[in-house]
This record gives structure tokens, sequence and C-alpha cells, in this order.
């Protein structure tokens, strides 16, 4: 039986959180919570999307992020899919490492927002590991707390929502994990935080939701499209005949717009690479090939960024245009 479509929305913050199978210890190996940290990095280069925690111990992770136009799935594809399959070779083994595929909550609630904040930074706590979440490297409280030179986690899109003062969103968040540790063990454990020479209001990256309009869909409406109308689709927004894309020119110009057309197809509008493959007369992998040429590309370079944005919100104008002459 197929597995049920997730229904995810754009912009939404979400609580991503899964296991490997039978409880497994892989993050404890050396060197493998590591490796899994540097794919999330990856990743959210790659796909531009927001991180508000995050905590890796040593049979599971949480995440709590933001999408960006790139869906959660593949995003998680890239994190779940490429460590098993790089932990697979190391280990000489095969089969599923995961416990499922991975699990989300949609954050519709600022209550509930700080809470797991708090609640994913307090794990290593709550499981034993350490009595001070400062001591536990592999989760975003010490970016929080200012003492990471390159974090994880967005500081202060994250912070935002406790306070619009760095310092004081600093205090609050640390006051609120003092009481879940009172609360949780009996004991109020202090928590040190830095020490700043100036405070500063908290700015949150332009263009992006704040943390107080959470899980509000601020996405284009990309209806379902079949391979051959989104292409036409496309290549009338593009202005380039179709028989272009799938003609045999490999000049630098053409490559481009390949990788335009199938990486804003597949990533954002559903695409799947076998259907563009049929209709472009290219192998499914070429097409993924395409797509992650694109995207590096895209984390690489603000200007390419802005033309698969260009193109994503052109096709959504074309597809309202073309539904209110209807």
């Amino acid at each position: 039986m197929p597995r049920p479509h997730r229904n995810l929305v754009e912009g939404g913050l979400y609580h991503v959180y899964n296991r490997f199978s039978s409880g497994e210890e892989i993050f404890a190996e050396p060197g493998e919570a590591d490796r899994f940290v540097r794919l999330i990095r990856a990743a959210k280069r790659r796909d531009d999307f927001l991180v508000y925690a995050w905590c890796v111990l040593s049979n599971h992770y949480h995440l709590v992020l933001r999408t960006s136009a790139v869906p959660l799935s593949r995003t998680m594809a890239f994190v779940q899919g490429g460590f098993s399959r790089s932990f697979n070779r190391r280990s000489h083994r095969s089969g599923p490492l995961w416990q499922s595929r991975y699990q989300t909550r949609l954050v519709d609630d600022q209550r509930y927002f700080d809470q797991l904040v708090v609640y994913v930074h307090l794990n290593p706590v709550r499981a034993g590991v350490t009595s001070d979440p400062a001591d536990h490297r592999l989760s975003g409280h010490r970016e929080l707390l200012g003492k990471v030179r390159h974090p994880l986690v967005d500081v202060d899109e994250a912070l935002y929502g406790f306070a619009a003062k760095r310092s004081r969103a600093r205090r609050e968040y640390v006051s609120r994990l003092e009481s879940a540790i009172e609360t949780d063990k009996g004991v109020v454990t202090r928590l040190a935080l830095p020490w700043w020479t100036r405070d500063r209001e908290l700015e949150p990256e332009e263009g992006r939701p704040f943390v107080d309009e959470l899980g509000r869909g601020t996405g284009l409406e990309r209806p379902r499209l079949d391979g051959d109308t989104f292409l036409a689709l496309a290549c009338r927004v593009l202005e380039v005949d179709p028989g272009v894309l799938g003609s045999g020119l490999q000049d630098r110009a053409t490559t481009r717009l390949r990788e335009l057309v199938a990486a804003v197809g597949v990533e954002r509008w559903g695409q799947r690479a076998g259907e563009l493959g049929r209709v472009l007369g290219r192998h499914p992998d070429v097409v993924s090939r395409w797509v992650r040429k694109a995207g590096q590309r895209r984390a690489e370079d603000p200007a390419v960024a802005e033309r698969h944005d260009a193109l994503d919100r052109a096709l959504a104008e074309a597809v309202t245009s073309a539904e209110g002459a209807r």
C-alpha cells in the first residue's frame, strides 16, 4: 500500500524527529553524529530553510525548522537518505536504518513553539546524559547562548519569540529552561549566560516570516500539473522553444535552462524526474543530475537563487491567470 501523501505548508514551522530502528545507538559511534549534522548544514545551504532548535542523541534526533519553497520531504530525503546510504556503505550493511520515515508536527501556536525550543534543548538532561544542556555539544543550546562561532541555528530568528532584544531574549530563554529543569528534577540548575558589552535589537531576516506568524502558509499556489503541461508552461514563461530543451544542444545557456526548469519542477512543483525525463527524452537519472547541479548553483550564487524564485512566481501567476480566464 502506498504511503499517504503529507500536506506540508511552505513556510510552515515543523518539529521533525526520528530514531533508529530498534533504538540502535548509531550516533554514539565515533564521527557518526557529526556526519549527520554536516548533512543538515548542507541541506540548509541548498534548500534555504531556517533552524530554530536541534539536538542529536545516541539513537535519535530533533529538529525545529521553517521550510522554504523546497518541500520538507525533499530536504529530509537528502538528510536521512544520505546518512543511511553512507552509513550502510561504511558498515557493510543493508536494509532500513531508521525506524520510519521522518516524523513531523506542524507548530501553529506561539506557546507551543516556546515550549518546543526548550524541550528539544533539554533532551540531553532528560536522557541523563548531562545535568547542564550547555555540556552537550550536539544541540542548538550553546548556539543560542552565543558560544558557537558558526551556529546551525538561526539565532536571531529563534530568540525573537522570547523578547525583542538579544540579551533579554537569552535571559528569558534560559529562565524557561531552568523552570523546566526544576519541574522535571526538583532542582534548579543555574545556567550561565555569556556577558555582552552591548545589547541590540534582534533582526529576523528580511522577507522571512517572524516567529509570531507560526505555521502560516506563505507559499504560492502550485497545482499538480502533468509533465507535458508543466514543461509547456515553463517554456512559455521563459520564452523558449520546448524543442530546445529536448534537443541535443550542449551549450552552457541551454544546459542552465534545463537545470533551472528541472529544479523548479522537481523541487517546487512536484514533478517527478521520470516524468520530466519522458517529456524531454532523457533518463530520469539525467534529470536528477540537473536538479542536483542547479541546487548547488543556487546555494552558491544569489543570482541563481533569484532566477529560481522568479520562474516559480511567474509559473504561479501564469496558472492563476489561466484559471481566471476560464
